[in-house]
């Protein structure tokens, strides 16, 4: 066999087993293990959202929040400004959550229509910011969590 042989025979060789791995992982249940981030407004029209273990981003509406510290549950709605979905989440809010940032929270959509979470993750600027103008420091403050408060 010459060189030239061997380096075509090596060529299929390899190009045969990336197909191969390639058709094994399409064929593979690897759709089972994908997340995938819907808007609220996607949600609600999906067929098979009930199904699906999705993250769910929007805007956290303001005067839905509601932290139960002793039962370790937070409720309250998500927006993308069309569509508004109730969320429940089991455990306790991240230190910098609030009403009116964006989060994203992962669970399944349950029957009663709330959106069932176990996980939130909260969207924040990784700069710091004044008050505007006209806001007053102690405004700033009232808007944040009990927790961030130290009471």
């Amino acid at each position: 066999m010459t060189d030239a042989m061997k380096k075509r025979l090596f060529g299929v060789v390899a190009v045969v087993v990336a197909l191969s791995a390639l058709g094994f992982i399409g064929m593979s249940d690897i759709g089972r293990n994908v997340t995938y981030y819907w808007s609220p407004t996607e949600l609600a029209a999906a067929s098979n959202a009930k199904d699906a273990t999705v993250r769910l981003g929007g805007m956290v509406v303001a005067g839905t929040y509601t932290w139960d510290q002793d039962a370790h549950l937070v409720t309250f709605d998500i927006t993308d400004n069309k569509t508004t979905v109730k969320v429940r989440n089991e455990g306790n809010p991240p230190q910098m959550f609030r009403e009116g940032i964006g989060v994203v929270v992962e669970g399944r959509l349950g029957a009663d229509g709330v959106f069932h979470s176990d996980k939130v993750m909260v969207s924040h600027g990784s700069e710091y910011q004044p008050p505007g103008e006209g806001e007053s420091p102690a405004d700033v403050y009232k808007n944040l969590p009990q927790t961030l408060q130290g009471s």
